[in-house]
């Protein structure tokens, strides 16, 4: 399975649906697993810019998916690869 690198939370939402769709779940399978409703679960994946990273995890775990924090790569300069200022 590949790497995803995310940026944004915006980025959230396909990855999100299509580790779902590899793991050959529904929206409804997805939901059962997680003991909640089709309905609850597909607001959470519609708005997952939005969810909690509890629930995150939760979802992660349920499909077998791991989160991995590291550094971003440095320039020669000494500072990271790509970084922005950062809005709150």
């Amino acid at each position: 399975m590949r790497n995803y690198t995310i940026q944004t939370a915006d980025q959230l939402k396909p990855i999100i649906a299509g580790f779902r769709k590899s793991a050959g779940l529904t929206q409804e399978g997805l939901a059962m697993r997680l003991g909640i409703t089709q309905q609850t679960y597909s607001a959470a994946e519609r708005n997952a810019s939005n969810m909690s990273v509890s629930k995150l995890l939760t979802v992660l775990n349920a499909l077998g998916v791991e989160l991995v924090l590291q550094p971003k790569p440095k320039n020669t300069d000494g500072t990271s690869v790509g970084v922005k200022s950062a809005q709150w």
